[in-house]
């Protein structure tokens, strides 16, 4: 179909492409709907991490505490803890599920300091992966149902073990940070 289109009709080919590249140009003006004052940054790289053509924002320190640090409190065997965590805390990649996210009862700073350790080979095959000193409480979280939020749907386990986390240097802080937990590992017994 396309052959043809190109031999038969250069033309109207061309004027599409055209008005395509036209539609590309337009800048949609972000309308702040009922949004705070005090949120529209948020709502902005939000907005940017959705529909912007350049690379997804780097990791920061308070993106990382949002979506991987749990506070003490809630019983982690709760089924529907990851379903309600996601949603809550935002945890996708434009608005699509992930396969598999880990959540942590563990400070920052402790694994920011550990940043610094010796590397760790991690689950995947990348080498360069950090492991907690000790056990921590923690949350698997893996994908059953869904493809897009907010239709995810986790299974919900919980595990204690050793974190295994690769970190990313951050040229605000000038520090290495936190970027992604790669797996809970429980020690064998």
């Amino acid at each position: 179909m396309i052959r043809t289109l190109v031999t038969k009709h250069p033309l109207l080919l061309l004027l599409l492409l055209q008005l395509l590249q036209a539609l590309q140009a337009l800048k949609i003006d972000r309308v702040y709907l009922g949004i705070p004052e005090e949120s529209r940054d948020e709502y902005d790289e939000l907005w940017e991490e959705f529909y912007g053509t350049g690379p997804t924002r780097p990791f920061t320190k308070k993106k990382f505490e949002r979506i991987s640090i749990l506070q003490p409190g809630r019983q982690l065997s709760d089924p529907s803890y990851c379903d309600h965590l996601v949603r809550e805390r935002n945890v996708q990649h434009k608005l699509n599920c992930l396969k598999e996210h880990y959540f942590v009862i563990m400070e920052f700073s402790e694994m920011q300091t550990l940043c610094y350790s010796k590397y760790v080979p991690c689950k995947n095959g990348v080498k360069k992966c950090i492991r907690s000193k000790n056990t921590v409480e923690g949350l698997y979280c893996k994908l059953t149902g869904g493809t897009k939020l907010p239709d995810c749907k986790y299974e919900s386990v919980e595990r204690r073990g050793y974190v295994l986390f690769t970190c990313r240097w951050q040229d605000d802080i000038q520090s290495l940070t936190p970027e992604k937990i790669n797996d809970i590992v429980v020690p064998s017994q």
